[in-house]
């Protein structure tokens, strides 16, 4: 099986259009507030003019991330700033021990190498918080590997000395527009006018097109 899952976009609309590309933000436990942020961002022309292809593709490894900000999130400007991200694994019921913790530290912002720890959900893994006080505020949640860069993926503030267990969800979207990656977006509204890409039925590939009529056709691979 590909450790990498990629979208292939065509565009069949006349004129060169924007895309961009997101993903479904994962289960925190708690219930917590969940941000998402735009992953990449780019133009393509029609695909009989110029022949392109856009193609996202993201690393199968689950990543843990934290990122230090300014204030609250605000929809259509960057998450935050400095960063830190940890590749890791996700709790399992049964089987042998998995590297499922991370600790993070704030002063210098970093994350520990994973560890296991009882008690985290099946299928999540866990980011320990320190103690300190905002601000500066601190985003905590699942970082994704997209086209060679890692992106804070989505994520809650983090409350101090507290643990937030992230449940990633293997799926995506691809949408028209210009949207800044690493920019909070409204996921809600963006994903009404978006074509989604679902993995989780184990495909590797999707080949998405956009129709000269507006409509989105999709094919599946494995």
């Amino acid at each position: 099986m590909s450790d990498l899952l990629t979208i292939n976009v065509t565009n069949l609309e006349p004129q060169t259009q924007n895309f961009f590309f997101f993903q479904e933000p994962a289960k925190y436990l708690g219930g917590p507030e969940v941000y998402s942020n735009s992953l990449f961002s780019e133009s393509l022309a029609n695909s009989g003019e110029s022949g392109a292809i856009l193609t996202f593709q993201v690393n199968l490894q689950f990543y843990a991330g934290i990122q230090e900000a300014h204030s609250t999130p605000v929809v259509g400007q960057s998450s935050g700033y400095t960063s830190a991200s940890r590749a890791i694994d996700l709790a399992l019921k049964s089987g042998p021990p998995t590297n499922d913790t991370t600790v993070a530290t704030v002063g210098p912002l970093g994350l520990s190498k994973p560890a296991n720890s009882p008690g985290v959900q099946d299928g999540s893994f866990r980011i320990t918080t320190p103690e300190f006080s905002s601000p500066p505020f601190y985003n905590v949640g699942s970082a994704v590997d997209v086209n060679g860069g890692i992106v804070l993926s989505n994520f809650v503030q983090a409350n101090p000395q507290d643990n937030a267990d992230c449940e990633p969800i293997l799926k995506y979207y691809v949408s028209t527009g210009q949207f800044t990656p690493g920019n909070v977006m409204n996921f809600t509204q963006a994903a009404t006018k978006s074509q989604l890409c679902d993995f989780t039925g184990g495909y590797t590939v999707i080949d998405v097109e956009l129709d000269k009529n507006g409509d989105w056709n999709i094919t599946n691979k494995t």
